[in-house]
């Protein structure tokens, strides 16, 4: 059976110390800030750090050491699906983010994973180059 990811497109990395991270993933790490937005208390920057891979997603909110790798899937509902097949009972309820529907879950060693269908592509230009 073939894995159902088509690319981990975010790592989305805790930051309580916003501006610090900011900073470190651009001038220490020579990271690109493609934006940085602001939602009441709830801060989040995308970094490029390589050409190619994942962006960073430096969150606010997230609780410090819970990093969640972000992949792409074709379809939310069959792999949400397969992973409850497969006898994974850590699979939390379905949601939105601005891309489209995810879901998270955890690995056997704890690590929280998620998968979500870009059904929303246009969101990406839309926070280009946004810096609230």
């Amino acid at each position: 059976m073939s894995a159902p990811f088509e690319s981990l497109d975010y790592i989305y990395t805790p930051a309580p110390d916003f501006e610090g991270a900011v900073r470190f993933y651009t001038a220490t790490l020579g990271g690109d800030l493609r934006w940085r937005i602001r939602d009441g208390d709830v801060r989040v920057a995308a970094v490029r750090i390589a050409d190619a891979g994942p962006t960073v997603l430096l969150a606010s909110h997230l609780e410090s050491h819970h990093t969640i790798l972000i992949y792409r899937v074709a379809s939310i509902d069959e792999t949400r699906r397969r992973l409850v097949a497969d006898g994974w009972s850590d699979v939390g309820e379905r949601f939105e983010i601005p891309q489209g529907p995810c879901v998270v879950f955890r690995d056997p060693g704890g690590q929280r994973l998620a998968v979500y269908e870009r059904v929303r592509p246009q969101v990406e230009a839309h926070f280009e180059g946004r810096f609230d």
